[in-house]
């Protein structure tokens, strides 16, 4: 039986998580309520709207019982204890987690940076204590709030410095845009740190309130586009061109759709670089896709399409645990299904030894 290791799984952050938050900011962290509509969810000082912990901790639940309030009690324990998590590893049989945040990726949208900066601190001590538990199976991602490119790069050395094995960017910047070259020295650190960088989705406006033609539930659809935007501008604004060992990993946005967006990439650079503005690169844009940028997916059956299209060492199969989009409890079942067709060499890959490889595990 090919083992299992998640590439990004979640914790629901709680009150505790934000204790140890920078004292300036100790009367404003954010704070665990319940709503009579929601369920669960976080009040953030300086946001117009609350987190939804509720929504986001829905694994297990039936698809029909997802609108319904789920408090705080009922939220599965393994979405913030540490031993609970481990059980409910033993019990998906899968070997560890790559763990990202819950409430973090909206923290994103906060506008005060400060402020941002102050709960990622927090978050990132009590995860580290979190993963402590066993890191070999707990696998953490901090958060960085990146407020400049010198204090990016402290941020940086301090999260390696805590044990992290990666880091997770917001999608929108605190200041010019990531393929800026004022990023240079942020880049550099990460490779020399070993840090992959990752982007999660929902961690960027145009992941939130785009505008959609048709019923709400298509907004649920599009939230790929942030990571592809990304891509995009990495790509072509020359980053990788510069800094060639960079490892970048696109979070939850699926696989299938990769090889039409390369093909997508090569067309426009190919035809319109004459015409239009590009970055400065030597090759064609799919080649640095192929070489610099990992993904994840749960359950894109799409993948098992595309498998001679796709460089199948940087795509990663995830359990999103306790997201209501994840896995459980038929991880097992849905890793086998999405692998169908690949050789056991290239499954193990996917499930399993691609992630433990970008991580030094």
């Amino acid at each position: 039986m090919t083992a299992l290791f998640s590439a990004d799984s979640h914790v629901v952050e709680i009150e505790a998580c934000y204790a140890e938050i920078d004292p300036k900011y100790a009367s404003l962290r954010p704070q665990a309520k319940e709503d009579p509509r929601q369920g669960a969810i976080m009040v953030v000082p300086g946001m117009d709207f609350t987190i939804p912990s509720g929504m986001l901790s829905r694994a297990g639940l039936r698809y029909e019982d997802w609108a319904r309030p789920q408090p705080w009690h009922a939220i599965h324990p393994g979405a913030y204890d540490p031993k609970a998590r481990l059980a409910v590893q033993d019990e998906e049989n899968v070997s560890g987690e790559v763990i990202y945040p819950s409430a973090g990726m909206v923290l994103c949208l906060h506008k005060d940076v400060a402020y941002r900066k102050a709960c990622f601190e927090a978050y990132n001590r009590w995860l580290a204590e979190f993963c402590a538990t066993d890191p070999r199976r707990l696998v953490g991602i901090a958060m960085v709030a990146l407020p400049s490119p010198e204090e990016g790069v402290r941020e940086l050395r301090e999260v390696a410095r805590q044990g992290f094995k990666g880091v997770m960017f917001c999608g929108d910047p605190a200041f010019e845009d990531y393929d800026h070259p004022s990023y240079a020295p942020v880049w550099e650190t990460a490779i020399e740190l070993g840090l992959p960088i990752s982007f999660h989705i929902l961690t960027g406006k145009d992941s939130y309130g785009m505008a959609v033609r048709g019923p709400k539930v298509i907004q649920q659809i599009v939230t790929v586009r942030g990571n592809q935007n990304i891509i995009m501008m990495m790509v072509l604004g020359g980053v990788f061109e510069r800094h060639p060992d960079l490892k970048v990993v696109m979070v939850e946005n699926d696989a299938g759709w990769l090889p039409h967006f390369c093909f997508r990439l090569d067309h426009a650079w190919e035809r319109h670089r004459w015409s239009l503005e590009t970055g400065s690169i030597s090759r064609k844009p799919s080649e640095f896709v192929s070489e610099n940028v990992y993904t994840t997916f749960q359950d894109d059956s799409s993948v098992r399409w595309v498998i001679e299209a796709l460089n199948l060492d940087h795509v990663m199969w995830a359990t999103d645990f306790p997201h209501g989009d994840g896995t459980y409890p038929e991880s097992r079942r849905i890793a086998d299904e999405v692998t169908v067709g690949m050789t056991p060499a290239q499954k193990n890959g996917v499930v399993f030894s691609n992630v433990k490889a970008l991580y030094g595990l």
